[in-house]
C-alpha cells in the first residue's frame, strides 16, 4: 500500500471540500440554500466524487453520490423555474 496521491483522488478530494465549503457556507449564512449556486455546488462536488468513484469503485458511494447529483438537479431546475416566475 503506497501513499502516493493519485490523480483521481485529487479529483474526490476537490469534490469533497467543495461539499464541506458549501455546507459551511450554508450554516454561516453566506450562501442560502434557495440561491442557486447552493445544488449547483453540490452537483459538482458530487460529479468530482463520482469522477474518483470511477477509479476506486464503491458502491454506497456511488448510490449516494448519484441521489446527491439528482437532488442538485432538481433544486437548480427549481431555482431556474422561480426566477423565470419572478
Amino acid at each position: 500500500m503506497g501513499s502516493d496521491i493519485e490523480p483521481y483522488d485529487i479529483i474526490g478530494f476537490a469534490g469533497a471540500a467543495i461539499f464541506v465549503g458549501t455546507y459551511f457556507a450554508n450554516q454561516q449564512r453566506w450562501l442560502s440554500s434557495e440561491d442557486w449556486r447552493f445544488p449547483f455546488l453540490n452537483l459538482i462536488g458530487a460529479v468530482l466524487i463520482l469522477i474518483s468513484l470511477i477509479f476506486e469503485w464503491n458502491y454506497p458511494s456511488v448510490v449516494i453520490e448519484v441521489f446527491w447529483a439528482l437532488i442538485s438537479i432538481y433544486g437548480l431546475v427549481r431555482a431556474r423555474r422561480e426566477r423565470a416566475a419572478a
